[in-house]
């Protein structure tokens, strides 16, 4: 990991503290009051980073920005296709899903990434669409 830095450690803070699955544009306009000379480039780079030492994940791209999450426990995301939303799904039996994934394969598994897609709870009841 490179070195320590206020704004470095701003961005993975940034990511931290929600559980939107935010974007980099996202951290970028939360962090640009505080550090004046913060750039786009600035935040894409140390997400990057993060994601490659394994302090982030990336979830996916929504509306091409890439998403991310700094909840490495393992569990799924629902990605909304009406309004972009990214919320997590709890789901029990991951480690079983690995280990079946395993047996299938003759390869040994060691996570997995379980994104679900449709239309959220909010956009169904703003449109009156029945889930």
């Amino acid at each position: 990991m490179k070195r320590y830095s206020r704004k470095r450690e701003a961005i993975l803070e940034a990511i931290r503290s929600t559980k939107s699955h935010p974007s980099a544009e996202w951290v970028y306009a939360k962090l640009k009051p505080e550090f004046p000379d913060l750039s786009l480039a600035t935040v894409y780079r140390n997400l990057a980073a993060f994601v490659e030492s394994g302090e982030l994940v990336s979830v996916a791209v929504v509306d091409s920005k890439e998403r991310y999450d700094a909840d490495l426990s393992s569990h799924a995301h629902f990605i909304c296709q009406q309004c972009g939303d990214v919320s997590d799904v709890d789901i029990h039996g991951s480690r079983e899903l690995d280990k079946l994934a395993s047996e299938y394969l003759g390869a040994k598994v060691e996570r997995h990434e379980l994104i679900f897609r449709g239309i959220c709870h909010n956009c169904c009841e703003n449109s009156d669409i029945a889930g």
